[in-house]
């Protein structure tokens, strides 16, 4: 990766660092400093909880659940490429970042990835629940594994493109960053070289990345939906919206979010509207998956439970060996 110099261009110096502006108002940046700590610490037990279940316990290795362990390690890395900077930012005021550090700091491929796994995870309950005699045969390992693949290495190839271009910009005015993280939009318009073709680049990618999966995640969810009505039971159809619309919320603040970011225009009233938007799927959206896909699930609950069990007769065992130990040397 490597940044043009500016030689040419007479008294024009390369920026050796961005400043993030964060927040204007000061109220707002101690409150969301206060906020953020617990919220990250929550998120990340949360989803490695979720990781550590799916891996440690058998009757859990379903598509479902593999694909569930593979969001919650999706927004263990959200949440660590965005929220630790970000807390080291409000707590001490450094609001400095290299050029080169900014670059690695996009984290677009999460959220392309992020796009892909949703469409991914619909679908998977749309064959459970719409075509159940034939989940078994169209979600076998081997299909799992290559949706899974597909959607990282689809995510990452797009990202990979735009920080390619981006890092043949040159950098040569102002270097204040108006957001509280390195994201795409406000980097590019720091450029003095001509961004068209930069802008039209990453608008394609990221429509490609963004709007197949929300069309084959509706898609999917309309099709569940219509089969719900379909339930003589009310108790049934009453479980089986409550849980479709649990996960129809999270997809809607997760798009909607996005598109409130990136779709408005471009205009200095909106910059604090669409930071605070920001929030929604770098921050709520990985602190809430976990709650809504996983931890209300009975199968889910019930290996917690066992492995906390584990652990406690695991702690007892140790704590017994160590008093016959101490009990030997004395």
């Amino acid at each position: 990766m490597s940044i043009k110099s500016n030689e040419e261009d007479g008294n024009q110096t390369e920026p050796i660092t961005f400043i993030l502006l964060d927040f204007n108002n000061e109220d707002l940046q101690v409150l969301f400093s206060v906020l953020f700590l617990p919220i990250y610490l929550v998120t990340m037990a949360g989803n490695i909880l979720i990781i550590l279940l799916v891996v440690n316990n058998q009757h859990l290795h379903t598509p479902m659940y593999f694909f569930l362990g593979n969001l919650s390690c999706l927004e263990t890395c959200y949440s660590s490429a965005i929220m630790p900077r970000m807390l080291v930012s409000f707590l001490t005021g450094d609001r400095t970042i290299s050029v080169h550090g900014c670059f690695l700091y996009f984290f677009g491929f999460l959220a392309a990835t992020e796009c892909y796994f949703l469409a991914v995870m619909s679908y998977d309950r749309y064959l459970a629940t719409c075509r159940p005699l034939h989940y078994v045969m169209l979600m076998d390992g081997r299909i799992c594994i290559m949706l899974i693949a597909g959607s990282w290495i689809s995510g990452s190839l797009g990202i990979s493109i735009i920080i390619f271009l981006v890092s043949q910009l040159r950098f040569c005015g102002p270097n204040k960053i108006n957001h509280f993280f390195c994201d795409l939009t406000p980097v590019i318009r720091l450029s003095c070289d001509k961004t068209d073709l930069v802008e039209m680049t990453a608008f394609i990618i990221s429509s490609i990345g963004t709007l197949p999966p929300l069309l084959i995640t509706i898609s999917s969810y309309v099709g569940i939906i219509k089969n719900i009505i379909r339930i003589p039971s009310t108790t049934g159809k009453q479980k089986a919206f409550s849980t479709c619309s649990s996960h129809l919320t999270v997809v809607a603040c997760f798009y909607g979010s996005l598109m409130i970011v990136y779709v408005l225009p471009n205009m200095s009233s909106l910059s604090d509207l669409k930071k605070l938007f920001s929030l929604f799927y770098t921050l709520l959206t990985p602190l809430v998956n976990p709650i809504i896909y996983s931890l209300r699930n009975k199968e889910v609950k019930d290996a917690a439970k066992k492995t906390f069990k584990t652990l406690t007769a695991l702690a007892s065992q140790y704590e017994c060996l160590q008093k016959q130990v101490i009990n030997v040397i004395n």
